[in-house]
């Protein structure tokens, strides 16, 4: 009986232990292609012209960058909700309709609350629309995936064109203005880095570099020595004649 009693404790006490949850592999790739391997600037080169022409400083390409963000996770959750009720021969068309919606909020909010940013910013705002990176998402990811998935894959990538866009918005105001933010660093300026011609010689350094860190071959890991197993004689029973 005590034995039985045992086992039955010890039962209900394996029972009650769940077991632990494997961490979503998806999870960790969608955010490595939005952030590096899928980056919308440096590897599909999708927005290029918000991204030539907002990366003059650093406080246009954060502006530009977290806006798109916004307009990515919120279109790509709806887009997502409604891939069943939305029919395939209009899909683009209400696309466009659910991303003009918010990138109607996010425009109103800068200009009611960020009015100088909204200014500086002008029409590549409004031009969010069409952007080719939200129209890519909506098409390729966010009308067959679920609203989580589409969620992350909006923040991923939104973080990976304003990453992106920031270090350009960096080197160009660094070098062009001689300043971050408004602080002088540099007493020399290379004007052209702020010119349009600027632009393309600061996004196809940094291609490049991009480019160089995917071609390298990772580095093979160096084989552990292998300790050769003893080998015993075989010993013969017997008298020698």
């Amino acid at each position: 009986m005590a034995e039985l009693k045992n086992k039955t404790a010890q039962t209900e006490a394996t029972a009650e232990v769940k077991p632990a949850r494997k961490s979503d592999p998806r999870i960790k790739e969608i955010i490595l292609n939005g952030l590096i391997f899928q980056n919308p600037i440096l590897v599909l080169f999708l927005g290029m012209c918000s991204t030539l022409a907002v990366s003059t400083s650093l406080t246009n390409a954060l502006g530009m960058g977290l806006s798109t963000t916004i307009v990515l996770i919120c279109s790509n959750v709806v887009i997502s909700l409604l891939r069943k009720a939305i029919p395939k021969e209009v899909r683009i068309a209400c696309y466009v309709v659910i991303i003009a919606g918010f990138v109607t909020i996010v425009e109103l909010c800068l200009k009611a609350f960020l009015p100088a940013l909204s200014e500086s910013l002008g029409i590549f705002i409004p031009l969010i629309v069409v952007n080719c990176i939200i129209l890519g998402r909506a098409e390729a990811f966010a009308s067959k995936e679920t609203p989580g998935y589409a969620a992350l894959d909006g923040l991923s990538m939104g973080l990976g064109f304003t990453a992106a866009l920031s270090i350009m918005g960096f080197i160009r105001e660094l070098l062009g203005a001689g300043s971050i933010l408004g602080h002088e660093i540099l007493p020399v300026k290379a004007t052209l880095i702020a010119a349009p011609c600027g632009g393309f010689l600061v996004l196809g350094t940094l291609v490049a570099v991009v480019q160089y860190f995917r071609a390298k071959p990772p580095k093979a890991k160096k084989a552990e020595p292998v300790e050769a197993a003893p080998v015993e004689a075989a010993v013969k029973g017997g008298d020698e004649a």
